[in-house]
């Protein structure tokens, strides 16, 4: 049976909530009016955890208890706008869904920030705001994240992560799994990432570092006016496809690798490290087979350098 549950008023004041790890350089004359609220309920692990707010931050953290603990503030430039923010939350065993709503007045300068604390096995179906940062950490389970104008940050995740903002960064740290990443005017940064791997952005740079790629999975990495650095410790015959724009684009891979290349660039160079069989080369385009040939690397850009490098 679905349970709703409204977190009624608590004392307004400055934010004083233990395990909240909110940055007060965030607070500004929006923030003139707060209220904190807080909540805890029973979660079994493995279960679905769905948050929608607006205009701030969220935390996710990962802890050994099965309970999902909720802290955070609501705030607004005048008292009743800051008032008629709801924070609805629809609770079941196996799942929790949570929400800040807007009030009436759409365009208040006004919104809501967050810190879950959830079992570290969670399956993060929805967690989505705007104008704010998401950040996830020690978790289990398939996340979806979401937000604009704000960062995301993901470190110590299992599981499937499809991650998209808009004007900011996303970083990802010690991740398991399928990761999707999208941004735009901002950079993406990944560091020992396993399992498989697939970046676009526009205006920013891609540098990921990966450990591990599954057999057959294929390494994405779009820009442009941004350059992709990327080393693959370990080969596995994966297909990989790197290309931007206006910069340029640096491949470092394990030695004795079998594999096709395919590599263009309308106004830079071509170099590499290894020794290819080439079926067609020049300054600006290269074709060719690494140790006899395998999965194809394709890489491209235009108005930059393309080189291919041994780890």
């Amino acid at each position: 049976m679905r349970r709703p549950w409204l977190i009624l008023p608590l004392a307004l004041g400055s934010l004083a909530l233990a395990g909240c790890e909110f940055d007060p350089t965030e607070w500004s004359d929006s923030d003139r009016f707060k209220e904190d609220f807080a909540y805890n309920h029973k979660l079994t692990p493995g279960g679905r955890v769905m948050l929608e707010s607006f205009n701030g931050s969220v935390e996710v953290l990962g802890w050994d208890k099965d309970s999902v603990d909720i802290t955070g503030a609501k705030y607004a430039s005048r008292e009743e706008v800051m008032r008629d923010i709801k924070i609805d939350i629809v609770a079941e065993a196996d799942s929790i869904r949570i929400r800040a709503i807007r009030p009436i007045e759409r365009n208040c300068n006004c919104g809501a920030r967050f810190v879950l604390k959830v079992p570290k096995k969670s399956l993060l179906d929805n967690i989505q705001s705007s104008n704010g940062s998401v950040r996830v950490e020690s978790v289990t389970g398939n996340a979806r994240l979401k937000t604009s104008n704000g960062s995301i940050r993901v470190w110590g995740v299992t599981g499937t992560l499809d991650a998209s903002t808009s004007n900011a960064s996303i970083d990802v740290g010690q991740f398991q799994g399928a990761a999707t990443l999208h941004t735009s005017n901002g950079r993406i940064k990944a560091d020992g990432v396993n399992g498989a791997f697939e970046a676009h952005t526009s205006n920013a740079s891609i540098d990921a570092q990966i450990a591990s790629l599954e057999s057959g999975r294929t390494l994405e990495a779009h820009s442009s006016n941004g350059s992709i650095n990327l080393t693959l410790d370990k080969w596995a015959n994966n297909e990989i496809k790197a290309t931007t724009s206006n910069s340029s684009v640096n491949l470092r891979l394990p030695e004795g690798l079998h594999a096709d290349l395919r590599a263009s660039t309308s106004n830079g160079n071509i170099t590499t490290d290894f020794e290819v069989a080439t079926s067609q080369f020049s300054k600006t385009r290269l074709n060719g087979r690494l140790n006899g040939g395998g999965a194809l690397i394709d890489l491209s850009t235009s108005n930059g350098n393309i080189r291919l490098m041994k780890r």
